[in-house]
């Protein structure tokens, strides 16, 4: 099979999102779509999804010319869209979920579900996926999820799949799970579309690459013949500086001081400090217990023994609005699940931490709201149309730069940073970069929490690395490079 978009353009009101694209995929072979949030990606798959549909130019599947008005005619065509929210259901079998849509019936109109199982024990014997159809889909972790996902799309036939960010939230073993079973669609002559923003990885499961900027095609070509300098100077048009971001410290007084920190089950016996003007890293691999620690820092999680000082003070914080009160702020993993709030407008995710701060007799100062936002609008470099449009209407890094604004707008003494570039292109990356390197400049203490040794590196003045809820050691200067922390980070020691 092979598709052919051709000079492809889109506007949505005045926007014009898309000015020209041509690309091209055969099957058998993966192909990375890259390019900074907003460059247009996301569009180009929805109108080859049947979501959007296009303005002008032309869409051709083995040299037939075809126009997708719904998703609908774009599945029947071959084509399948796995989305980084994945459409499944938690509380239904594996089975019930490959067929969710077009559910087996039998002769009396009842669900057949031994014939379900049965396909899908075919379809994972098929593609060498070792999995019990029978298994609640709660029960898997989210690499296993994203593989029911593909078999899904191949249970229709597909012979394209379009995979939207698939490692976002992954760890590494997950992510070559998803890789081998990206290898195995490959030799079954399926193409693939691989959205990502880490490089690394179309580096190492990508044939061709395709580079869009402001909605222009910028570069293509085979992945053996570029680096990840190349194609991350592709995406945002200048040369993307890798090196550490080193800089004259002024650390002031201490803000923070754990001691002796313990839950019921995630970590223990923590101890450290940060003080104002300091960036501290803490890294680890997965279950290492960090976001936890953090959590119940800020209030959102009960601890069991330990000591919490703020400004040399003993605080006991019971809850997250105490600890906001006392000058923390806090960032979370999970932008989707729980940074936005998908049904309020921009303006609204932005100011909803300072709502009691600039309100009367419970009525909030909307001016001052939209003043302080415009302030960090500009500061944050936000690329946004109206503050009334819905927050999902932005891409993922100004998404993300929208939250920390949130934070920022609370005037925190403390800001705690969890994944704070999870899912964002290299040019948000380095703005969010600017942004911490400036926060700590202006006296606040910055803590990051990063599964990316690279970040940590980068970007932190010293950092500790956690290894089953406990810190295993911690780096600085030097020391702090990236066999250190690995080593750290899976149970060994500094030599």
């Amino acid at each position: 099979m092979i598709i052919e978009m051709k000079n492809i353009r889109k506007s949505f009101g005045s926007n014009e999102v898309l000015k020209g694209v041509s690309l091209a995929l055969q099957g058998g072979e993966i192909c990375a779509l890259l390019g900074e949030n907003g460059a247009g990606k996301s569009t180009l798959m929805n109108i080859l999804g049947g979501v959007h549909q296009l303005d002008f130019g032309s869409i051709t599947v083995d040299g037939k010319s075809v126009e997708f008005r719904t998703p609908v005619q774009s599945q029947e065509a071959g084509i399948a869209f796995i989305h980084q929210e994945l459409n499944l259901i938690n509380d239904l079998p594996i089975y019930e979920n490959m067929f969710l849509g077009r559910e087996r019936k039998t002769k009396r109109g009842s669900l057949d579900l031994e014939r379900m199982y049965e396909e899908t024990e075919e379809m994972f014997k098929r593609m060498n996926v070792h999995l019990d159809p029978g298994t609640m889909v709660r029960d898997l972790d989210a690499s296993y999820k994203q593989i029911v996902e593909i078999c899904r799309a191949m249970m229709t036939n597909a012979s394209v799949i379009i995979m939207d960010e698939p490692t976002t939230s992954l760890t590494d073993p997950e992510i070559e799970r998803v890789f081998s079973m990206m290898r195995t669609l490959k030799e079954h002559n399926v193409g693939i579309i691989f959205i990502s923003h880490k490089l690394n990885e179309v580096m190492q499961v990508c044939d061709r690459y395709f580079v869009l900027r402001d909605g222009n095609l910028v570069a293509d070509g085979n992945v053996s013949d570029v680096t990840t300098n190349d194609l991350a100077r592709y995406m945002v048009g200048h040369d993307v500086r890798t090196e550490p971001l080193r800089r004259e410290k002024k650390q002031g007084a201490e803000i923070l001081r754990v001691e002796g920190l313990t839950s019921h089950h995630t970590f223990r016996d923590i101890s450290f400090s940060i003080k104002a003007g300091e960036i501290v890293g803490f890294t680890g691999l997965l279950g290492d217990g960090r976001s936890e620690l953090f959590e119940s820092i800020f209030g959102a999680v009960q601890i069991l023994s330990g000591r919490i000082s703020l400004n040399g003070k003993e605080v006991k914080i019971k809850n997250t609005t105490q600890a906001i009160d006392e000058g923390i702020a806090y960032l979370p993993r999970n932008r989707k699940e729980n940074a936005i709030i998908k049904d309020m407008n921009i303006m609204e995710n932005a100011s909803i931490a300072t709502w009691p701060k600039f309100s009367r007799v419970g009525i909030i100062n909307a001016q001052k709201h939209q003043e302080i936002f415009e302030e960090q609008r500009k500061a944050l470099k936000i690329k946004m149309e109206n503050l009334t449009d819905s927050i999902t209407s932005l891409s993922g890094g100004n998404q993300q730069k929208v939250v920390l604004g949130k934070w920022l707008a609370a005037g925190p003494k403390l800001l705690i940073l969890d994944n704070p570039t999870q899912g964002v292109d290299v040019g948000a990356k380095e703005d969010i970069y600017d942004i911490i390197l400036k926060l700590a400049d202006d006296n606040i203490a910055v803590i990051v929490l990063s599964s990316e040794p690279q970040e940590i590196i980068r970007v932190c003045d010293r950092a500790y690395v956690m290894y089953h809820g406990v810190i295993q050691g911690d780096v600085a200067g030097e020391t702090m490079n990236e066999h250190n922390i690995m080593s750290l980070a899976t149970g060994g020691q500094l030599t």
